[in-house]
């Protein structure tokens, strides 16, 4: 949606123009006219898997509990951010989201929150069998599942976890409990995706899922990323279509981080898939994305350097006209772009798993 059809004066300028003033009402903005209404919360940094893009085999250095957000401070935000700033999607994310005990609470009382705002997950779905139907009830409306291999072996080494089967079930049950439509994030593997994109293309279609394709970024906690390794959009499209008839989806991108494509069998639209091409086709002029972290920053990109500490003004009594503030002032400061093909990008301290995806 566009800022002007928001009733917001568009904000055009370049990226070396003096940023105006922020605004202190109205859509949550920033400089360059783009309006977040996706909020991505992250409910921690632990995670059961370790996979070798995102983590070293012995883990990471875990925030201190003392440090996240308890649940009544996350609850405030949230209300804050729906009926203040006007979030309308929240995304909750981890690390692993399941291994919070109070994911389900957190779910029912944003749920309870007016306007409603569309309410997902995303998960390695490894523990997500037992609690699918327990989380549709709470009022999830939507899911995504991390799965970037249907092959056995190639699981166990992306993940060094034997966990295969708990992520199959837990797909199976988040469709009994009606989150549709559930879809799959799969990041590949430099020397096996191709193989493995095609495998699991073909899954999704027999399985009534939505594959989404990710470009590795840089993101890890090892700082390894190298881009002449990562597959790109490009690659991993060609790859698709010498196995899959495809067309691109007629309806309007928006703001959808994925490019879609429609899968063809037998004349018919079998399914669609999406390349999230983050690195080679990047869309950082539609984002409309905000960011908390476990321990309560806002983070106005996913390759933030700076972040914005609401946690320290909800412990020292700030009311909600100084939350808000912070908030605002926090995505004015948006860049025009994550920087990732600049010559002097630096990537960010933390890594994914203690941002949120």
């Amino acid at each position: 949606m566009s800022v002007v059809a928001l009733g917001v004066p568009s904000v055009h300028r370049q990226a070396s123009d003096p940023a105006p003033p922020c605004p202190t009402e109205g859509p949550l903005i920033d400089t360059f006219g783009r309006v977040a209404t996706d909020l991505r919360v992250s409910l921690t940094d632990l995670c059961n898997l370790r996979c070798t893009y995102c983590m070293p085999a012995e883990g990471l250095d875990w925030m201190p509990g003392e440090q996240k957000l308890h649940a009544d401070e996350l609850i405030r935000l949230l209300r804050l951010a729906v009926t203040r700033l006007g979030i309308t999607n929240v995304r909750f994310t981890g690390g692993e989201p399941l291994v919070v005990p109070h994911l389900e609470d957190v779910v029912r009382a944003t749920a309870q929150l007016r306007p409603r705002p569309e309410i997902t997950l995303t998960t390695n779905g490894v523990g997500l069998a037992a609690r699918a139907e327990a989380l549709a009830h709470a009022g999830l409306s939507r899911i995504n599942v991390s799965l970037d291999t249907v092959d056995p072996a190639r699981f166990k080494a992306i993940t060094r976890r034997d966990r295969l089967d708990d992520v199959l079930a837990g797909l199976r049950a988040a469709r009994a409990a009606g989150l549709d439509p559930v879809k799959v994030n799969a990041v590949l593997d430099p020397v096996t995706g191709l193989e493995d994109a095609v495998a699991l293309l073909g899954f999704c279609l027999d399985e009534g899922l939505q594959l989404r394709i990710i470009e590795q970024m840089p993101l890890d906690a090892g700082h390894s990323w190298q881009r002449d390794r990562a597959l790109s959009a490009d690659v991993v499209l060609a790859a698709l279509r010498a196995h899959f008839t495809l067309t691109e989806d007629p309806a309007p991108r928006g703001s959808a981080p994925a490019q879609l494509w429609q899968v063809h069998r037998g004349g018919q639209v079998a399914g669609r898939v999406g390349i999230i091409a983050s690195v080679s086709q990047a869309f950082c002029a539609a984002c409309d994305r905000s960011r908390l972290t476990a321990d309560g920053q806002v983070r106005n990109c996913l390759f933030a350097r700076e972040e914005t500490d609401l946690r320290a003004l909800l412990r020292t009594g700030a009311d909600d006209d100084a939350l808000e503030a912070a908030w605002r002032s926090a995505m004015w400061a948006k860049a025009a772009g994550h920087g990732i093909n600049d010559p002097d990008f630096i990537q960010p301290d933390r890594p994914m798993s203690a941002i949120g995806g």
